[in-house]
């Protein structure tokens, strides 16, 4: 049988392989998307679009959005942040459930 301090170093072998990979994601979310939009904003310059112009299109931010929103949802989860399904919220469904049940068992009494 492991003993605990064989648990807890598995654990925080875990959790820095979730940070790890969290980071990875971070920084080749960042180079790629660096990448695309200079060569987005390039092009439009080659285009004849002004700096201005060529920087505030919406195409040279779309991938910035929309992968964005995944690595939100990573971060999320590997520093256990869910503002949806707190402790107090799973505290309360747990109380209805257990309501629901009683009521239920009491109707075949």
């Amino acid at each position: 049988m492991e003993n605990r301090t064989d648990i807890k170093k598995k654990r925080a072998k875990k959790r820095i392989e979730e940070l790890k990979g969290f980071y990875v994601h971070l920084v080749i979310f960042i180079v790629i998307n660096l990448f695309i939009s200079i060569h987005k904003i390039v092009g439009n310059l080659q285009d004849g679009e002004t700096l201005w112009e060529a920087f505030w299109d919406f195409g040279t931010f779309a991938v910035w959005i929309f992968w964005g929103v995944g690595v939100v949802f990573h971060a999320s989860k590997t520093f256990n942040y869910n503002p949806f399904f707190t402790k107090e919220w799973e505290d309360r469904q747990i109380k209805k459930f257990m309501e629901e049940d009683r009521k239920e068992s009491e109707k075949y009494k």
